[in-house]
């Protein structure tokens, strides 16, 4: 079958461009081409074509103005890790972190999926920049597809539509990122990355992490590639200032692994009993950074992105007040709680739960409801989500658009540890710092497919995410700290660690401020902190503690290096280690070596 476009009507001279969106086309065999150039009206129009299909619903307008409503397959709920792959020309460019596939054979695998796939669709073409458009930190994509909640998506988190094919010109070069819905069979979804040919190709799936292809498949699998190419980190981090009394900004970058507290950190509010000292939180992004060196040899970042892909449950005015307040306007809830009055409701929302609804499978739904097996049925999705716009958030930061970003003065890394991990540590030196990061673990949660509790490492949040070989990625960040002038302090930090009845010790959210504080005083050489043999660890005294109830001898728990304990994940390292053979860099194993050494002589 071969169908003819008007392509003398296509709003772009950039003929590689065009050449590929025909041979798409051919593949795919839509129905028509829609070329999406962002406007209000193109929104209205798409909106209203998926209300009449049922993709979307609109939800009360008086208490969700601008809202809709998505449900996803049951079988389609998460990121699928075990069917994502990195398609590099060798293995080892992939790395053993990585599923890998040839090119040839993936793009055949996924050509026979494609084939005819969008027949009786439309093909929209998304023309996107992550990052501001025309910034020296910025990357170009298009990306097609045949689902309108991908548009609609990527509409809110990325800067999309005509502006972004002026700056593309003629002959500029962009990402190709080909996506198409299928039929959501689970045993053909593929997503693919091919990062030596700068193209995406994602098929069988409609849930956000694996088909709004500017996130984490452009913005870090294949930007973390171009960024060892071309000298610049892409990292699964948040980006939040903190504003002293005197109006001084120190800007923090952190890693975190889904579902363990970014969004609810880079939106902190302070405290009550800290509010009198006059802080204040710019967010910047809560998900991704690009950071490069600038002129001054400092490193800087911006967010490529433009809006939040949060996780729902447990969002509520107590955790993220700022949360609440950005999503209660033109944003998309995806497997939420859906009310007969179209409203919507999760597990940890503010209020009682509704007396009946829709869950997230499409079924009925009313409180306290129990499966054959005695579980509880959820109304939400553990993993569903919120769309909104960054520009919606109380504590956005003025420099969302800068072209240059904010200076990074602490890098921060963390996960869900009940155990061994200390409230905060800061590392010795860069080169430790890097070791911290490559070596970090959490918990598995609801955002990573498989078993849920489960300890992982995950070195700096990236393990789903890096682009190719793991074992390069960590040389690649020691070599970075060794062309900056002045590189940001690394730290690590454990807002989870428990008390023997598995209690949390540390009550989070906003009081994690205290924490952010010392992380600061240590930057600008405030601080003080006791050397310990896993790096530099807070006394209690050197954090404000003002107004918090917590005895002297959770502190010290919370605080405390247990040299058994840490000998022990020692052991775990080493073999984590293994893992990439001769690419691990030998600084990072001899950061190993002193850090046994260190607890050795304890």
């Amino acid at each position: 079958m071969f169908i003819t476009y008007n392509v003398s009507s296509w709003p772009t001279k950039h003929a590689q461009l065009k050449i590929w969106i025909i041979e798409m086309a051919e593949l795919c065999q839509p129905d028509r081409i829609h070329w999406c150039d962002g406007s209000e009206e193109e929104k209205k129009m798409l909106e209203q074509e998926a209300f009449k299909t049922g993709e979307l619903i609109e939800l009360d307008q008086e208490k969700w103005p601008g809202c809709v409503y998505h449900r996803t397959h049951p079988n389609d709920v998460a990121r699928t890790e075990h069917l994502t792959y990195i398609c590099t020309s060798t293995k080892k460019m992939a790395g053993p972190t990585n599923n890998w596939m040839p090119p040839d054979e993936a793009y055949k695998k996924a050509r026979e999926i494609f084939y005819g796939s969008m027949r009786g669709r439309t093909m929209y073409v998304v023309p996107f920049s992550m990052g501001p458009i025309g910034s020296p930190f910025s990357k170009i994509g298009v990306q097609l597809t045949d689902n309108i909640y991908v548009v609609l998506n990527m509409r809110i988190m990325t800067r999309m539509g005509s502006a972004v094919l002026k700056k593309l010109g003629t002959n500029g070069k962009f990402t190709k990122c080909l996506h198409g819905k299928a039929d959501l069979d689970e045993k053909k979804r593929l997503i693919l990355h091919f990062p030596e040919d700068n193209t995406i190709w994602s098929v069988g799936s409609g849930y956000g992490g694996n088909v709004l292809l500017g996130k984490k498949c452009l913005a870090l699998r294949i930007a973390s590639y171009l960024a060892r190419q071309e000298g610049w980190l892409a990292e699964h981090m948040l980006i939040m200032g903190v504003e002293d009394p005197s109006g001084r900004i120190t800007y923090i970058a952190g890693a975190f692994p889904s579902a363990c507290g970014k969004t609810n950190l880079a939106m902190l509010i302070p405290p009550e009993s800290m509010k009198h000292k006059g802080y204040r939180i710019w967010t910047v992004g809560d998900d991704i950074a690009w950071m490069r060196i600038d002129t001054d040899g400092r490193l800087w970042a911006i967010n490529p992105e433009t809006g939040f892909f949060g996780v729902a449950p447990g969002t509520n005015y107590n955790t993220n007040r700022n949360a609440m307040e950005t999503i209660k306007k033109n944003t998309i809830f995806t497997n939420v709680l859906l009310t007969k009055d179209k409203n919507i409701w999760w597990e940890g929302m503010d209020g009682e739960p509704p007396q009946e609804g829709i869950n997230w499978e499409g079924k009925p739904w009313r409180p306290g409801m129990v499966d054959k097996k005695g579980n509880i049925v959820l109304g939400a999705h553990p993993n569903s989500r919120f769309t909104a716009p960054i520009i919606q958030c109380p504590s956005i930061s003025n420099r969302i658009e800068h072209h240059h970003g904010v200076l990074i003065d602490a890098i921060v890394f963390g996960g869900r540890r009940p155990h061994t991990v200390p409230l905060v540590y800061e590392s010795f030196d860069w080169k430790h710092g890097v070791f911290l990061g490559a070596t970090m673990a959490s918990e598995r949660t609801a955002a990573q497919y498989g078993k849920q509790g489960e300890i992982r490492r995950d070195p700096m949040a990236m393990l789903p995410f890096c682009g190719y070989n793991m074992g390069m990625y960590f040389q690649h960040w020691l070599d970075m700290g060794k062309k900056m002038e002045k590189p940001p302090k690394i730290f690590h930090v454990n807002w989870f660690r428990t008390d023997k009845d598995g209690n949390y010790l540390w009550p989070g959210f906003g009081e994690n401020l205290r924490v952010l504080e010392w992380i600061i005083g240590r930057c600008l050489k405030t601080a003080g902190a006791r050397i310990t043999p896993i790096g530099y660890v807070p006394r209690p005294e050197d954090l404000d503690l003002t107004g918090l109830s917590l005895s002297r001898e959770a502190m010290e728990e919370l605080l405390y290096v247990d040299k058994e304990a840490w000998l022990e994940e020692a052991k775990e390292i080493e073999r984590f280690f293994k893992t990439f053979g001769s690419d691990l860099p030998m600084e990072l194993k001899n950061e190993l070596k002193a850090l046994q050494e260190r607890l050795m002589k304890e």
